[in-house]
């Protein structure tokens, strides 16, 4: 008997599947999305030339139930003119359409024959149904879990274009997958599938009773234009971006022929740096000739074609960083506008609560408009700012006067909505009197003059009142001292508003050290100044009215890397700072400080 030549270390042979159904199951369970589950059933029927599709989201004999209907050419017919449900049952992995592509078809997305199978990750039985030749209706039913299918002829009184797709019960996980999510995931998904194809898609969600049409999602932002060209040898790349002010919710979709692979390019290592990642981009970069990994078809294998892919974006991205640069810049010049009102508006309305007499180096020109009586003075119309270089400088007011009459139907008053007094805290000496003012104001903060009714009374303490019933009262303190807390209100018609005001009665009234240096001055303005390693957070520039920070000091450095907000807080103690240096000079350090937190008190409830 012959030996048995042994097997050498060289010797070689060819892979096959050990256990096809094993295989099978790997392959059916790997789709880890049931949305993208539900896109693929949709691009089946947009290859299949569908012009609707309609997928129904309900409930029948106690069961939850998908179903996805579509009027395209249906399941390919055998030679007798049946729908060929045994190709498709016995051919996973080898799928039609990539014959169809070899012989030139376009507009075709399949291409590795294994989408059916991803009704395991929707539910637990597949019924799908098309037309024959005499327009019979034959199904094709399978079973998550079950190696075997069974095709049967379906009576039915209408014929049933396209294919129909049903799949019940749906795993309890997806259950309340609702019809809008749907709807907006599919937006995304297949947006250049469905605006290329002109497929209407509709989904209907019984359990909402709600019916909702899907469009291609619609990017916000500004359109790029004059993009250097996208090419490889593979092919060219589309591109469609969009410009926003930064955001979470700004990304930058991979697609291939017009569906999505990944919601975000910056989701690949490979992008996960600037432009890509920083938040200001919307759109697509479409790459046909990317290979996508089979099962999940949700990323991309990185191999020379991917490699191309990447060195055909890199001009791209070097022109995005200077147009992300210059929306930098610009964004940074809006902050610092708007931070600048914000302050200035905030320490107008302190100015209103706070005594005139103690702070009357803010030239605050409300307290001008309302001596003179103007209608519809607002703290927001106090001046206006500009730009001016790369700082915002305040603009004060001209004599110039607008058309009158023009003014005055724009600032007409609205009804009444809120009443303050003016001041809202004070103190007084034993014995002396102060003047109050009740302002009263619409919503949008515009003073009221007309058709009102006033009353003021002490609601703690003592005192006297003199013309309670008067927009304008006096108050005459006593020769106690004391806390004394004092009410208005403002009625008009059926409206009915109150504010307060504190009262500190003392006998010892801090000095006034105040000298005059320089004539009144607005509020100022602000700009930044990069000084690392200076222990100064800001100066005042008399000459230019500005308040000088230091974009370079390690408290601003560290306001600025949390939030906005805190930021701005901060520039806003920087003023106080320096508004309080400059209007009280020669007071002691301890007397500073009282009135820093007075300022600051006043100041940060208006800061939003």
């Amino acid at each position: 008997m012959p030996k048995r030549k042994s097997q050498r270390k060289e010797d070689g042979g060819r892979l096959k599947i050990g256990d096809a159904w094993n295989a099978i199951t790997i392959i059916a369970l790997s789709q880890e999305s049931p949305l993208k589950a539900i896109a693929e059933f949709v691009e089946n029927s947009i290859d299949a030339r569908a012009g609707r599709v309609t997928i129904t989201r309900g409930r029948e004999q106690g069961e939850h139930f998908l179903m996805v209907a579509d009027d395209g050419d249906g399941v390919p017919r055998t030679a007798e003119g049946i729908p060929d449900f045994h190709y498709v049952g016995t051919h996973i992995c080898d799928s039609i359409k990539r014959q169809l592509k070899l012989n030139g078809a376009e507009a075709i997305q399949g291409e590795f024959g294994i989408g059916l199978l991803s009704f395991w990750t929707v539910g637990e039985e597949l019924a799908m149904s098309s037309a024959a030749a005499d327009d019979a209706i034959y199904e094709m039913r399978m079973r998550k879990g079950d190696p075997s299918y069974r095709i049967v002829k379906r009576r039915t009184l209408i014929p049933e274009p396209g294919t129909r797709l049903k799949i019940k019960p749906l795993l309890p996980g997806i259950r309340q997958l609702s019809g809008e999510k749907i709807q907006w995931y599919l937006a995304s998904e297949l947006r250049e599938r469905i605006r290329q194809s002109g497929v209407q898609i509709k989904v209907i969600d019984r359990h909402a009773r709600k019916e909702y049409s899907v469009k291609p999602r619609d990017f916000t932002g500004q359109l790029l234009h004059n993009l250097p060209e996208a090419k490889s040898v593979h092919g060219d790349i589309y591109l469609e971006l969009y410009l926003n002010e930064s955001g979470p919710d700004n990304e930058v979709g991979l697609y291939r022929s017009g569906t999505r692979i990944l919601p975000s390019l910056s989701q690949l290592d490979a992008f996960q740096c600037p432009p890509w990642n920083e938040g200001f981009l919307q759109g697509i970069v479409d790459a046909p000739f990317l290979h996508l990994t089979p099962t999940t078809r949700t990323g991309v294998i990185q191999d020379e074609v991917f490699d191309a892919f990447i060195q055909a974006l890199t001009p791209v991205t070097g022109r995005l960083r200077e147009f992300i640069e210059e929306q930098k810049q610009a964004e940074e010049e809006r902050t610092s506008r708007h931070t600048l009102r914000t302050i200035q508006r905030a320490f107008r309305e302190a100015m209103l609560t706070l005594p005139a007499e103690e702070y009357d180096w803010f030239d605050i020109q409300v307290r001008q408009r309302a001596a003179r009586g103007g209608a519809g003075a607002t703290v927001e119309d106090q001046g206006e700012i500009k730009e001016e270089g790369a700082r915002a400088v305040p603009v004060t007011e001209t004599g110039d006067e607008p058309d009158t009459s023009q003014k005055q139907f724009f600032d007409y008053a609205g009804p009444l909505h809120s009443v303050r007094i003016l001041p809202a805290s004070c103190v007084l000496a034993v014995g002396t009197s102060r003047k109050f003012h009740a302002l009263a104001r619409d919503r949008s903060g515009k003073t009221i003059l007309d058709d009102l009714a006033f009353n003021w009374r002490i609601a703690e303490g003592a005192g006297l009142l003199e013309d309670p019933e008067t927009e304008f009262t006096t108050y005459k303190a006593p020769e106690e001292p004391g806390l004394v807390r004092i009410e208005a209100t403002a009625t008009q018609n059926d409206i009915v508003c109150t504010a307060e005001a504190l009262i500190t009665v003392t006998d010892s009234l801090l000095p006034d050290n105040k000298e005059r240096t320089s004539p009144r001055q607005g509020l100022p303005g602000y700009t930044f100044e990069h000084a690392p390693g200076q222990l100064w957070r800001s100066r005042y520039d008399a000459s230019q009215n500005l308040i000088v920070v230091n974009s370079g000091h390690r408290d601003f450095i560290f306001a600025s890397k949390k939030t906005k907000a805190l930021k701005l807080r901060y520039i806003t103690r920087l003023f106080a700072k320096e508004m309080i240096n400059r209007n009280f000079p020669g007071l002691p350090r301890e007397q500073l400080l009282e009135r820093l937190i007075e300022l600051l008190l006043y100041t940060e409830e208006y800061l939003r």
